[in-house]
């Protein structure tokens, strides 16, 4: 990576501009403080980066970082939601579809795999179907 792309990379004037870059061009938090601290250790000791500049990079990275973790925080609380929902289908009856077509049954387990609920359902024949995601419920009664 050259100097002059190091600092076209890190010379972005607003927060949003900066997550947008980053998720554009696939850089993590990480790569940000590489590039600035390779921006810093290259600068011109005759011609030092402008204060102002360098702490609207450090707000950047810190904004940056905060929405990454707000991003991670809100996938745990819609797992968590996804989950709470599902405990409310035990022992009602839906309809799911399947690769082979429509199925009816009544829920009577709730299965966590990796966090994402699971479902088994007993359909009116007998069998049981296990794994169903409660993306593939088309009707609850």
């Amino acid at each position: 990576m050259s100097i002059d792309s190091i600092a076209n990379v890190t010379n972005v004037t607003s927060a949003p501009s900066a997550a947008q870059s980053l998720q554009a061009n696939g850089m993590g938090m990480q790569d940000l403080l590489k590039v600035l601290l390779t921006q810093l250790s290259y600068q011109d000791p005759m011609k030092p980066m402008d204060s102002q500049q360098f702490m609207t990079q450090m707000m950047q990275t810190t904004l940056v970082q905060q929405g990454q973790e707000g991003n991670a925080k809100l996938d745990a609380l819609i797992a968590s939601q996804a989950t709470l929902l599902s405990v409310g289908l035990l022992g009602k009856s839906v309809d799911v579809s399947l690769a082979g077509g429509p199925a009816s049954g009544t829920v009577v387990a709730l299965a966590l795999d990796s966090g994402s609920p699971r479902l088994t359902i007993s359909t009116q024949s007998g069998a049981s179907l296990t794994g169903i995601t409660p993306s593939q419920i088309t009707l609850i009664r």
